[in-house]
């Protein structure tokens, strides 16, 4: 018996859309790379990528456990010497709540050009309004 492979004309386009209101960062943001991933799908294939999208709306609502948000900081370098910026996470979530989700998420995807592809298909946003109506995207329940 021959192993199935899927191709690309097999694949077909989901769209999720995730409340991130009340939800640990880290939790959801397994179970939203996981669903870019297409691991939660029967036709699972590692070379790829299954053409889920997702929606994440409230990003601002997003909570953290124990002392992060105090404690917690994100690096970027501009390349230069001296170069080094740092932000706390309390700073970052005041500024650009969905950029948190996204640095989340990104950690939790392989680092490879099917990773990148995967990562266009993530929309954040932080009210609970997104202008992806008309794909009518299906609610997905992150347990915990």
């Amino acid at each position: 018996m021959k192993t199935f492979t899927p191709r690309k004309e097999d694949i077909k386009e989901k769209w999720y859309l995730v409340d991130a209101e009340g939800k640990t960062l880290g939790r959801m943001a397994t179970a939203v790379a996981s669903l870019l991933r297409g691991k939660t799908s029967p036709e699972f294939t590692p070379h790829l990528g299954p053409g889920n999208h997702v929606i994440i709306v409230n990003a601002e609502k997003v909570k953290v456990t124990g002392r992060k948000r105090e404690q917690k900081t994100y690096f970027r370098h501009s390349g230069y010497p001296g170069g080094m910026k740092v932000t706390s996470f309390k700073k970052l979530q005041a500024a650009k709540p969905e950029k948190i989700v996204m640095l989340a998420v990104k950690g939790m995807i392989p680092k490879t050009k099917l990773g990148r592809a995967l990562l266009t298909n993530l929309k954040i946003y932080s009210g609970p309004n997104h202008p992806h109506v008309a794909q009518r995207p299906e609610n997905f329940e992150i347990v915990r």
